[in-house]
């Protein structure tokens, strides 16, 4: 009890001093989480709606595979990213292992299925009868997909702010593809690992308590809208 209040206690110094390698790790993870959610959205808010809007054959199997994709354990999607961009692959020459630009795209790939099955979900009671008036005004086809997920667009933030919250949370993409470099690709679930393995418990307890402020600052967005969307 007495080393976890201590720990505890030079956990919030190190915040409060703001020390530099946690610091950079909080850099680190915003700045891949923010570019695999940006990215990952502009493919999956398309793909969700036209999931939603059309009607083909095999379209429950497309849901499942979504669905099924959403319970992949991240360590799973790293190694297969690792196997297309390591040494002697087909992508290795590029020399994105062990870079951020490998963690974005690991982690863009973990997101896509979940923020797709959600903008599914959130669009496809308003889709045809938004899309259809929309034509029916004038609107070209895109102007008309685009109202349509205005229209659901608090919906649509809730599936963007669960897919970030996923990605700033996981450890076995950014481990496995940015190998823990200090300063480079180190992360704070990376850093936790790090620390906690060279019992360095009070640098591991402030890493804990800034990921945990961020969860919880995403948890509450992500309540905010949805109190938006039910008093609509």
């Amino acid at each position: 009890m007495e080393l976890l209040l201590h720990s505890l206690w030079e956990s919030l110094q190190l915040i409060g001093r703001l020390d530099r390698d946690l610091l950079s790790a909080l850099v680190t993870t915003l700045r891949v989480s923010i570019t695999s959610t940006a990215i990952a959205a502009l493919i999956s808010l398309p793909l969700g709606f036209l999931i939603a809007k059309s009607s083909f054959r095999g379209k429950r199997a497309v849901l499942n595979l979504l669905r099924t994709a959403l319970a992949l354990p991240t360590v799973v999607v790293g190694l297969f990213v690792y196997a297309f961009i390591a040494r002697n692959t087909p992508l290795g020459g590029l020399g994105l292992l062990f870079t951020p630009t490998a963690i974005v795209i690991g982690q863009v790939l973990l997101i896509i299925p979940l923020v797709t099955a959600l903008v599914h979900s959130a669009v496809q009671d308003t889709v045809h009868p938004v899309y259809e008036e929309a034509l029916l005004l004038g609107a070209s086809p895109l102007q008309a997909s685009a109202k349509a997920l205005v229209e659901s667009r608090l919906a649509v933030t809730t599936a963007l702010m669960t897919g970030f919250g996923r990605v700033i949370s996981e450890v076995g993409i950014s481990l496995v593809l940015g190998g823990n470099i200090r300063g480079v690709t180190r992360t704070i679930t990376t850093a936790i690992t790090l620390e906690t393995s060279q019992g360095e418990f009070a640098a591991a307890f402030a890493l804990g308590i800034v990921l945990l402020a961020l969860v919880f600052c995403i948890s509450l967005i992500i309540q905010m809208t949805d109190r938006r969307r039910e008093a609509v």
